[in-house]
C-alpha cells in the first residue's frame, strides 16, 4: 500500500522531485471554475490538521465527477503522485481519490501522533506552571481559564497564517513563551515572574474568538465577537468578567491586605494584554510601558518568528543551495542556521 503522509511531508519531499503517496485531507472549499478557453474545472482547497493545498480536477480526469459532487467539510483520500509545479506549488498529477472511513476521519481529526503529544505536553506543561504562580489572584484567573476554556484553548490556533496556524497552536505558542521567561527570570530578577506568566496565558486568549476551530474540521470560521472587537479587546473583556467571578465575597476578604493591591494586580495584567503587539500601528491601543509589558512583547515575536522560520524551512521554495524563498512577514530570503558544532 502506498504510503500514508500529511500535506506537510508531501511538501517537503517534493523539493527533490516526484513523490507517490497518500494524503487524507477535509475539504475545504470545493468550486466549480473554468479557464480562459472555457475548459471546466474543479477547485478544491484541501486541509489536514498542519498545512493546506489545492487540488484542480479537470473535466477529463476519472474523478471529476465524483469531486464534483463534494461539500465543503467533506474527508477524502488522494493517492498518487505529487510534485511542486512552478507556478502553483504542490498539485496532485496522476491520482485516484475516495472517501475516508469513520476511523480514518477520527484519525486524521487527532492529528499526527508526534503533534499529539507535543500538544499534550504542552499543555500539562501550562497547567503545571500556572499552578506554581505564587500570587493567589494571578493563579486563580488563570486556573478558572483553563477550567472554562481549556478545551476551546486546545483547539484555537494562534493566527490565520504565519504562525502556529493549526488546532491547538495556541497552546504550543503560549507553552513556549512560558518556558522562554522561566529561563530569562533567574537573569532579569526585577521582572514579577507571576504577572508575566499570567500575561503569557492571556494575552492572545481573545484569538478562542478570532481563531476557533470546531471539533469535526480544519477550516477557522469566522465569529462576529472575534470580527467586532478583535482579540485583545475580547482578552481584555474576558480577563474583567473571570476577575469578578473570582472576586466572591470571601476571596475580597482574603485579598483585602495583600500586596501588591488587587486593582494594581487587575491592572497591570489588562495593561499586558493591551500592549502586546508593542505598536499602535499594529493594533495594540496602548505601547508597553511596564518591563514585563515589554517583556511579553519581545518574547510573543521571537516565538512567532522562529517558528515562521522552522515552517519556511520545511515549505518554502528552495531558490539556491541553503536559501529559500521569502516567508512573508519575514523580511527577506531564508537561509539556512549553520550547523551546531559536533565536536
Amino acid at each position: 500500500m502506498t504510503e500514508l503522509l500529511t500535506i506537510s511531508e508531501v511538501r517537503r519531499r517534493t523539493q527533490n522531485g516526484f513523490v507517490t503517496a497518500r494524503v487524507h485531507a477535509q475539504v475545504e472549499s470545493a468550486a466549480a471554475r473554468a479557464t480562459r478557453e472555457g475548459k471546466p474545472y474543479c477547485e478544491i482547497s484541501l486541509a489536514d490538521a498542519c498545512d493546506r493545498m489545492m487540488l484542480r480536477v479537470w473535466d477529463n480526469h476519472p474523478d471529476y465527477k465524483s469531486c464534483s459532487a463534494l461539500q465543503d467539510g467533506d474527508f477524502i483520500e488522494i493517492d498518487g503522485e505529487f510534485a511542486q509545479h512552478q507556478q502553483f506549488g504542490l498539485e496532485a498529477k496522476t491520482w485516484k481519490s475516495r472517501n475516508l472511513t469513520s476511523d480514518e476521519i477520527a484519525n486524521l481529526l487527532a492529528g499526527p501522533a508526534e503533534l499529539r503529544a507535543k500538544q499534550s505536553t504542552d499543555s500539562a506543561f501550562i497547567t503545571q506552571t500556572v499552578a506554581a504562580i505564587s500570587d493567589p489572584r494571578l493563579r486563580g484567573i488563570c486556573e478558572l481559564f483553563l477550567k472554562d476554556f481549556g478545551e476551546r484553548f486546545r483547539r484555537t490556533a494562534a493566527a490565520r497564517n504565519y504562525h502556529h496556524a493549526r488546532r491547538g497552536g495556541l497552546v504550543e505558542h503560549t507553552a513556549q513563551m512560558m518556558r522562554v521567561a522561566l529561563a530569562l527570570s533567574p537573569i532579569y530578577s526585577q521582572l514579577n515572574l507571576d504577572l508575566l506568566l499570567a500575561g503569557i496565558l492571556f494575552h492572545d486568549s481573545g484569538k478562542l474568538w478570532e481563531n476557533h476551530l470546531p471539533e469535526d474540521g480544519f477550516t477557522m470560521g469566522f465569529d462576529e465577537r472575534g470580527e467586532l472587537m478583535g482579540h485583545i479587546s475580547i482578552g481584555l473583556e474576558l480577563v474583567n468578567s473571570l476577575w469578578r467571578k473570582l472576586q466572591t465575597e470571601e476571596n475580597g476578604r482574603t485579598w483585602e491586605n495583600l500586596v501588591p493591591p488587587s486593582e494594581d494586580c487587575r491592572l497591570h495584567l489588562l495593561h499586558l494584554i493591551a500592549s502586546h503587539h508593542g505598536d499602535m500601528q499594529f493594533g495594540s491601543p496602548v505601547y508597553p510601558k511596564t518591563p514585563e509589558a515589554m517583556t511579553l512583547h519581545y518574547i510573543d515575536n521571537l516565538d512567532a518568528r522562529l517558528e515562521m522560520f522552522a515552517a519556511g524551512y520545511l515549505t518554502a521554495k528552495p531558490i539556491a543551495d541553503r536559501i529559500f524563498d521569502r516567508v512573508r512577514p519575514l523580511p527577506g530570503n531564508l537561509v539556512k542556521s549553520l550547523e551546531k558544532f559536533g565536536g
